[in-house]
């Protein structure tokens, strides 16, 4: 079972979600549900949708559009 993360902007509006299965890996979806990134704490790196890394860190808000 994922544990969900709702992210707002300064005005309250939705602009993504995180979501964190029970081994800490998390995945971003912007508002309309669609996969922008993971971020894995085993290997400390955050991928795209293609798997392609970002960079070292949770980086994950940094994919929102």
């Amino acid at each position: 079972m994922a544990n969900r993360q709702t992210l707002k902007d300064s005005k309250f509006k939705i602009i993504g979600y995180i979501d964190t299965d029970n081994h800490g890996k998390q995945k971003i979806l912007d508002a309309k549900f669609h996969t922008l990134g993971y971020y894995d704490p085993k290997t400390n790196y955050t991928t795209d949708e293609k798997f392609h890394r970002v960079g070292q860190g949770n980086l994950l808000t940094s994919l929102l559009r």
